[in-house]
């Protein structure tokens, strides 16, 4: 399974950076190839200065060696091996017109003493953080997110939807990162699910990615917009730097795991605004968005 699914992110990367560079049509992604002292690497492409995408980073990584002290602790165990793969995204446009979005699927495995898998497990998801509300482009995005769901389970989307909601909260701030999409975690054997079959709904979601994102660029990119629109833009990814550094397993479990630290922090946007007490005008655009991220709503 580890290696059906390294392989298949490895065309994922492919595919996903075809796409963004073909809208972007200015630049192209740089790659780095890493490796990691304790045991495997990566394939970090990382997209800077386009006419569309400011900052973004499509990347993969293929993990393993002895389970760090901190993650024993996590997943409350002893000494260990383990393997983590994945891949994960963020791409900043340039526009406020046009939303962040974020994406990631993963597979984790742990071994005991003998090389036998213990334990095994697929997480991910993908969701959408907006600057300026388009209720359009946040019913497409979670209409895709729901037709992939529902080719495995009619359940999926609303459970799913929901932990996605509950996940990207910004306690601190009590307001979501963004409008939502998917998350799931921890998705191991069960009667009714084998890991094939959870092989085969992450990698729907993940093959959903395009879909779900491209037609909302081809939609906003080229809207005019103004330089106040763009300081909100910036004082919105503070709030985005917030929950990454605070709250986000995925860095949290790079850091702790000595991932390439260039790597890990490629979610982090060039230019962001930190405003003392900032509020947006009642009634405002601004105000639109914070109502509905204070509020996590159902799109249909």
């Amino acid at each position: 399974m580890k290696n059906k699914f390294y392989t298949y992110i490895q065309n994922l990367q492919d595919q996903i950076c075809k796409g963004l560079e073909a809208i972007d049509g200015s630049t192209k992604f740089r790659e780095d190839i890493w490796e990691r002292p304790e045991g495997g690497g990566g394939r970090t492409r990382v997209i800077e200065n386009g006419a569309v995408f400011e900052k973004g980073g499509v990347n993969i990584s293929a993990v393993h060696g002895k389970l760090p002290d901190t993650m024993q602790k996590m997943f409350g165990v002893g000494e260990a091996d383990f393997f983590a793969c994945g891949l994960s995204l963020v791409i900043h446009p340039k526009s406020p017109m046009v939303p962040t979005v974020h994406a990631n699927w993963r597979y984790f495995e742990m071994y005991d003493e003998n090389g036998n898998i213990i334990n095994q497990w697929f997480g991910g998801g993908q969701d959408l953080t907006p600057y300026y509300l388009f209720e359009e482009d946040a019913k497409h995005f979670h209409q895709t997110c729901k037709t992939a769901c529902d080719k495995h389970n009619p359940e999926f989307y609303p459970n799913y939807k929901k932990k996605c909601d509950e996940y990207f909260w910004n306690a601190h701030r009590n307001e979501a990162r963004g409008i939502g999409g998917l998350f799931f975690d921890y998705l191991k054997e069960t009667e009714n699910m084998s890991m094939e079959d959870w092989y085969n709904f992450v990698t729907e979601v993940g093959n959903s990615f395009l879909q779900a994102y491209v037609p909302i660029v081809e939609r906003r990119k080229d809207l005019p917009y103004t330089e106040a629109q763009r300081t909100w833009q910036e004082i919105r990814r503070g709030r985005y730097v917030e929950f990454n550094l605070v709250h986000d397993k995925g860095t949290l479990f790079g850091l702790k795991t000595n991932g390439r630290i260039e790597s890990v922090l490629m979610s982090l946007p060039p230019h962001v605004q930190w405003v003392y007490d900032h509020h947006p005008e009642v009634g405002s655009e601004e105000e639109k968005l914070i109502k509905v991220l204070q509020h996590p709503k159902d799109w249909f």
